[in-house]
Formats: structure tokens, C-alpha cells, sequence
């Protein structure tokens, strides 16, 4: 075997880790009797300091330009609102949810930069709004409705961490720091108030710093370097999936007929989407 095709193998290995380790995000903050914001300060306090670690290792200097700062707020607001949509409904519902970013990165690219949507990429809206609709149907059913507007503005946060870490000045790792950093610092005093502070929660917390937040970041930034676009449109797609599947297994919780269609509906329409997209940037190369 030779070394380019290790290496490819290697990459798209640390990619797959990357998802299972984001993945562990909903199990673990189902676990945690906390408030949604003192468990989001802490996991970011910790996620900022791994990162920090592995910065000082790598001796990657820490950039600051108008884009990652951009980029850092909108983190800030994804770890946040997935965090309480996680809290308010369904770890299925949350995730799924939040994994609607493509299309909101489509409608800030038209409404900010006066980029015309192709065909494709308005079939792909209508299909998701469609699958989107599903899960309101369901929230008003279930109580669930808060959460899924959680959930929603997480993936319009999550569009935002997509568009900013593209830019010229734009550095991926920077943004994820700082904006772990600033949660970490914002949030975990909230962490006073809570009750509970025996060794599984402290566990889970820890887990959720060094694992789901930190450790997923470094693995995802490292193996996206040498894998294709369309094996890393793939496994990243994996989040979605093991992630409820996880609560499923672990936590007892449940999802209905109705957010389960939606669940396909909108998954299915984002990965084909983004397996065309990598499809046609080949084509070009």
C-alpha cells in the first residue's frame, strides 16, 4: 500500500471519528441535569482549552481577521441553541434540525452577495421546507415547537460558521477557539447555580468538552484535508443518524412517524445535495 493512499485512509478514518464524536452531543446533554447554557459554558470552556492544547503543539498561530471573528459568533450561537433545542425536543429532532445549514448558506449567499440560486439548489429548499414542515406539525403535537426553533436557528448559526471559515482571511480552527473560548467564559458561571455535581455528571461534562466538542473539531479539521469531497459528504452525513440513534439506545427516547419522515426527508435531500455539489467540483478539477 502506498503512503498517498495511507494517508487518504487515515483521513477519512479521522473524519468518521469526527462524526461519531459529535454525534455523542445529544446523548450526553440528555444526561446532564443542568441548564442548557451551564452545560454549553462548560464542554466550550473545556473544548477551548483541548484546543488550545493542540495549538501549542502544532504551533498554529491564533488569526484574527473580521471573518473569523464572524465565524466564532456563529459558533457561539450553534453550540448554544443546539444545546437548549437538545433540552426542549428530541435529540432526533435537534440534530436533524440544525443539519438544514446548507440551505440557509444558499439564502445568505443570494440575499447578502446577490448569488443567483441554481435549480438544484431551489428543488433541494422546497424538499427540506417540506421535511422542516413535518417537524413543526410534530412539535405542535408533541410540545416540542420551542425546541425545533431552536433547532432551526442553530442550522441558520451553523450556515453562518460555513460561510465565514471560506473567506481569504478566514481560519477555521481560530474561529472554533475563540468562539469556545467566549462561550466557555460567557456560560460556565452559570454553572453556580446548578445542584448536582457528582461524578457521572462531572463525567459527562468532561466527556463532552474533550470528546464531543474538542477532541471531534481537531479530528474533522485534520482528516478534511485529504479526504474527497464526496466520502466526506458521506460520512459527515453519519451525525444525523447515530446521534438519535445513541438517545435511542441509551436514553429510552422515542421519535415519532412524523418527525422520523421528516428526519428522511430532509437528511436524504441534504447528503444528495452535497454528494452533487462534490460531484460537479470534481468534474471541474
Amino acid at each position: 500500500m502506498n503512503e498517498k493512499k495511507l494517508t487518504r485512509q487515515v483521513s477519512v478514518l479521522c473524519v468518521f471519528l469526527a462524526s461519531v464524536c459529535f454525534s455523542t452531543g445529544g446523548l450526553f446533554i440528555k444526561l446532564i441535569p443542568w441548564s442548557a447554557l451551564a452545560i454549553n459554558g462548560a464542554r466550550n470552556l473545556i473544548g477551548a482549552a483541548v484546543i488550545g492544547i493542540y495549538l501549542i503543539i502544532t504551533r498554529h498561530r491564533i488569526v484574527f481577521s473580521r471573518q473569523v471573528f464572524t465565524g466564532a459568533v456563529s459558533l457561539i450561537g450553534v453550540t448554544s441553541l443546539f444545546t437548549v433545542a437538545n433540552k426542549l425536543t428530541t435529540a432526533a429532532n435537534a440534530i436533524v434540525l440544525q443539519f438544514t445549514a446548507p440551505v440557509f448558506v444558499i439564502v445568505f449567499m443570494a440575499v447578502l452577495y446577490g448569488s443567483r440560486p441554481k435549480k438544484r439548489d431551489l428543488i433541494t429548499c422546497a424538499v427540506v421546507l417540506a421535511g422542516v414542515v413535518l417537524f413543526f406539525v410534530d412539535g405542535l403535537q408533541q410540545g416540542n415547537l420551542n425546541g425545533n426553533i431552536a433547532a432551526i436557528l442553530s442550522g441558520i448559526c451553523y450556515a453562518g460558521v460555513f460561510m465565514m471559515n471560506a473567506g481569504e482571511n478566514a481560519d477555521a480552527i481560530s474561529s472554533s477557539f475563540l468562539g469556545q473560548l467566549a462561550a466557555g467564559i460567557l456560560f460556565t458561571p452559570l454553572c453556580a447555580y446548578e445542584t448536582d455535581f457528582s461524578a457521572p455528571v462531572l463525567l459527562a461534562i468532561l466527556a463532552l468538552g474533550v470528546i464531543q466538542v474538542g477532541g471531534a473539531y481537531i479530528l474533522f479539521s485534520t482528516g478534511i484535508r485529504n479526504t474527497p469531497p464526496v466520502t466526506a459528504s458521506l460520512v459527515s452525513g453519519m451525525e444525523p443518524v447515530l446521534n438519535p440513534l445513541l438517545v435511542a439506545l441509551f436514553y429510552k427516547e422515542t421519535v415519532s412517524g412524523l418527525a422520523l419522515t421528516g428526519a428522511v426527508i430532509v437528511v436524504g435531500a441534504i447528503l444528495i445535495y452535497n454528494l452533487h455539489s462534490a460531484g460537479l467540483k470534481q468534474s471541474i478539477i
